[in-house]
């Protein structure tokens, strides 16, 4: 299960996102907003983060206007890995070495089916483990204000 979140600014490319989940036959939730009247991104970016911290949903997509915002809140929550991304190879290799567990998407920023092209790539690639476990781990033990 995927979730999704958006301010009101994301509302439009979050449901191409949808659309997408849709075509690839992923389950998701839509965590909100669910108009177009101005709103709070961190409300929706925390309750998305919560999906996936909870366990509710293995990843997440948050989507406002740059992306930035979204992910910087979400980024807040213990056990989050959100990376923002413009492009394909960075969504990628955010997966393949750093186990990102949400992806952020700016409507301002990408086009549609740019959005949709990063967000496929992203959940179709998979964490590799090994070396890049220990590291994702470090980042781990500084989110838990520990040394490494």
């Amino acid at each position: 299960m995927i979730a999704l979140a958006s301010d009101h600014l994301g509302i439009g490319l979050k449901k191409e996102i949808v659309a997408l989940l849709d075509e690839m036959g992923l389950p998701y939730t839509d965590c909100g907003a669910h108009t177009v009247e101005s709103c709070d991104y961190p409300v929706f970016a925390a309750r998305a983060s919560r999906a996936v911290i909870s366990g509710q949903c293995e990843r997440g997509i948050l989507v406002c206007g740059t992306g930035v915002g979204m992910s910087l809140a979400a980024n807040k929550m213990r056990g989050i890995r959100c990376v923002v991304c413009t492009e394909p190879y960075s969504a990628v290799y955010s997966r393949l070495h750093n186990d990102t567990n949400m992806l952020a998407l700016g409507a301002r920023v990408v086009g549609g089916e740019m959005a949709k092209m990063i967000a496929r790539m992203w959940l179709t690639a998979s964490f590799e483990g090994e070396r890049h476990q220990r590291r994702v781990d470090q980042i781990t033990a500084l989110e838990r204000g520990q040394e490494v």
